[in-house]
């Protein structure tokens, strides 16, 4: 074994599992972002975590919402996944939209689903840890659906995204 720094150990957790966090301003002005740190927290109640730096706008608009989205990407949706990894919503007025992604009504918070995702989830704010430099926030899943049309979900290899096997 050979000891490293961390950030030489992490540049080897690729592939990983890319998800899309949807959120939205007072305005009602839907925000996007990729990440990367997300999982199950629980199964009773149904939770799901995400990790989010705390400079990040997404961070911002969840504290003061109290509610987001969380999507699992399919094919297709690479270009948008870059373009809203590489911009802020304080910086691009309506980021979503210049994404190209498809937004569509969620049935129990503000912020949007996300057209082309093989899965989203509706949470509300139901606490975070500090950890540093981001805060893994956990989210009760108010609501789930699927899109049954959309056959993987994107991976991320570190550079690349690239479909998983598809589903049977």
């Amino acid at each position: 074994m050979k000891d490293v720094s961390f950030g030489e150990a992490m540049r080897r957790k690729y592939p990983e599992w890319v998800v899309l966090i949807s959120t939205v301003d007072e305005a009602g002005t839907p925000d996007v972002m990729p990440a990367g740190w997300a999982m199950v927290a629980s199964h009773a109640p149904p939770t799901f975590a995400i990790g989010v730096a705390y400079t990040r706008y997404t961070y911002e608009l969840i504290q003061k919402s109290k509610e987001f989205v969380v999507a699992f990407p399919g094919p297709g949706l690479e270009k948008a996944i870059e373009y809203t990894g590489s911009c802020s919503g304080r910086d691009v007025p309506d980021k979503v939209a210049q994404s190209g992604l498809r937004t569509l009504a969620a049935k129990t918070v503000a912020c949007p689903l996300l057209g082309g995702c093989v899965v989203n989830l509706e949470c509300t704010h139901a606490g975070e840890l500090e950890t540093g430099d981001h805060a893994v926030i956990a989210g009760r899943v108010e609501a789930c659906h699927i899109d049954e049309s959309v056959p993987a979900r994107l991976l991320n290899f570190g550079a690349q995204f690239f479909p998983a096997l598809p589903r049977k």
